[in-house]
């Protein structure tokens, strides 16, 4: 028997910094340890602010890629 976690989607794309950031914050409270966030922003200023919240809050920052103007992350969340 397989148990499948569902990757919870935002996407904030032509938000504003730091609206993306503070949506990604919200939803990872509601999350279990190991679920996944995936998060898609189109302001560059995104980059630096979800490293940054995932080396303050304690989350992991499993993937981040570009494409086309669209920033793309996977933010594993971590509780102790």
């Amino acid at each position: 028997m397989f148990h499948v976690m569902a990757e919870c989607l935002i996407d904030a794309q032509y938000q504003k910094s730091p609206i993306p950031v503070l949506r990604a914050a919200r939803a990872m409270r509601a999350m279990a340890a190991g679920e996944k966030l995936r998060l898609l922003a189109t302001d560059p200023a995104a980059v630096a602010d979800i490293r940054e919240f995932c080396k303050t809050s304690g989350h992991a920052l499993i993937a981040a890629s570009e494409s086309r103007g669209v920033f793309s992350f996977s933010i594993k969340c971590q509780r102790v």
